[in-house]
């Protein structure tokens, strides 16, 4: 069993579009999964696991034509902080600045106002995002058409300077500008397709599977957006990042300082059927060297699942009494899918082969929701 981990340590992209031994295709097929583009936009049934190799054309495609819709009705405007000395009183008097100038002398006051800009941190990221997708998009009408908006932008007043993204998951969307969220979340993507790559450039960025935390986060989005996105108009909830509570009697004042919390990666119910499955996604091997054989489950990825299921019967939830796990591995040309049943719940130790085409990768996350074998 090839360790995924260990692939990405040496991996770097051929000429052939690969990473490691994984096709630089998938990675923007798990990207578009993760990302709130497949979830606003519904992409999804556009029929990209046929053609995964269009999907920089068709973000660019979309972000062009939210930014047109934005432009035709103007961009958002933004507040930002300015300081200046003027001739008159606007917003608050910086106090210090006009007696150590000795500005009143002059006539002049110091003055520390918001101003109205279309220069905001959101309209940056787009303008970047447009420059950005256009060096990647095959078809040369559509590359035209982002660096055409992108100018555009930059004759508005929208500077070159790309806000980062802890700058961006800070901005908010209120009443008035929900419309930008399309754009945003297609400038999101728009950025991340532009990741897996070596070539020569202006930006110098980390390849993806070379951060560990990066791709580890990837797969595991990815898996909860795809689920997200198909299953629920199938009559399922998805649950993303949630959290379970233990069944505490008895504590003493400081456990809850150091209790650890039990965080799930994606829980799927299904009313109709009666059916909880509960999946924790791993970035590493399924299985690893034993004392006494060649090859065994992690026991700690298998304690941590019976935890999350046992900890939850007997609290008046009929889905949490009969519910199922799954271990959810990525692999590199492996295929394991294997289940045990240990006191009532159904524990399924499952791969997903990243070499495989993008239809058999969704064949397969489809599949890990059907009826557990016997």
């Amino acid at each position: 069993m090839g360790v995924v981990s260990e692939q990405a340590e040496s991996a770097s992209v051929d000429a052939d579009g690969y990473i490691g031994r994984i096709p630089v295709r998938n990675l923007w097929l798990l990207m578009l999964y993760a990302s709130d583009l497949f979830r606003t936009r519904g992409i999804g049934n556009v029929g990209l696991e046929d053609s995964p190799d269009d999907l920089p054309d068709l973000v660019a495609e979309i972000l062009a034509h939210a930014v047109e819709v934005r432009q035709r009705r103007r961009l958002n405007l933004g507040y930002r902080s300015r300081d200046a000395v003027l001739n008159r009183v606007r917003g608050r008097i910086d106090v210090l600045n006009t007696e150590r100038h000795r500005l009143l002398d002059r006539g002049l006051v110091a003055c520390r106002f918001d101003e109205l800009t279309i220069d905001t941190p959101r309209n940056r990221f787009v303008r970047a995002a447009l420059e950005t997708i256009s060096r990647i998009v095959r078809r040369g009408d559509v590359s035209h058409r982002c660096r055409s908006l992108a100018s555009g932008m930059k004759a508005m007043g929208v500077s070159g300077d790309v806000p980062t993204r802890a700058q961006m998951s800070t901005d908010r969307f209120g009443r008035n500008d929900a419309d930008d969220r399309l754009m945003v979340a297609a400038a999101r993507l728009a950025f991340d397709l532009a990741l897996p790559t070596e070539s020569a450039g202006m930006s110098v960025l980390n390849l993806p599977d070379r951060e560990a935390t990066w791709v580890r986060r990837l797969f595991e989005k990815a898996v909860g957006g795809f689920y997200d996105v198909v299953l629920q108009p199938e009559g399922w909830r998805v649950r993303c990042g949630g959290t379970l509570s233990w069944q505490v009697d008895q504590k003493t004042s400081g456990i809850d300082k150091i209790l650890p919390t039990m965080r799930t990666d994606v829980v799927l119910d299904h009313g109709a059927s009666g059916r909880r499955i509960v999946i924790d996604t791993k970035f590493t091997s399924i299985v690893t060297g034993g004392w006494y054989r060649e090859e065994t489950l992690r026991s700690g990825y298998l304690y941590q699942i019976y935890a999350y299921l046992r900890s939850q019967v007997g609290r008046g939830d009929p889905l949490a009494d009969c519910a199922s796990g799954l271990l959810l591995h990525p692999s590199v040309g492996d295929m394991v899918d294997e289940t045990v049943a240990i006191q009532r719940h159904h524990i399924r130790f499952a791969t997903v082969d990243l070499t495989a085409s993008p239809a058999n990768i969704r064949a397969q996350l489809l599949r890990l929701c059907a009826p557990t074998p016997p």
